[in-house]
């Protein structure tokens, strides 16, 4: 999970950097005299708003869906622990005979 914060860390960071860019770019005293520079800049800071709040949405959906796959790995290890313990004994079987082979 922490990866998937990582990721999602770093997009935002390039967002949020690519926002700025262009909010410099927009805000130069030059372009201010020109109305379609100023409907673009009005255009591109809503969509901004719409892709953070898109962004946060993301987050929390991810969140509750790895919260929910967490809690159901739970409740099947204490439903069926036997299950549980005979994977794990066969995994550890064809890891010692591979390592044995060597």
């Amino acid at each position: 999970m922490s990866a998937t914060k990582n990721l999602e860390a770093a997009a935002n960071a390039v967002v949020e950097d690519l926002a700025s860019d262009v909010k410099g770019v927009l805000s130069s005293k030059e372009l201010e005299s020109v109305p379609q520079v100023k409907a673009l800049k009005q255009r591109v800071e809503a969509k901004l708003a719409i892709a953070r709040e898109l962004a946060a949405e993301k987050s929390r959906i991810a969140a509750k869906r790895a919260k929910d796959a967490a809690q159901t790995a739970n409740a099947y290890a204490h439903d069926e622990p036997w299950q549980i313990a005979a994977g794990a004994l066969a995994v550890g079987v064809l890891v010692g005979l591979l390592l044995g082979r060597r």
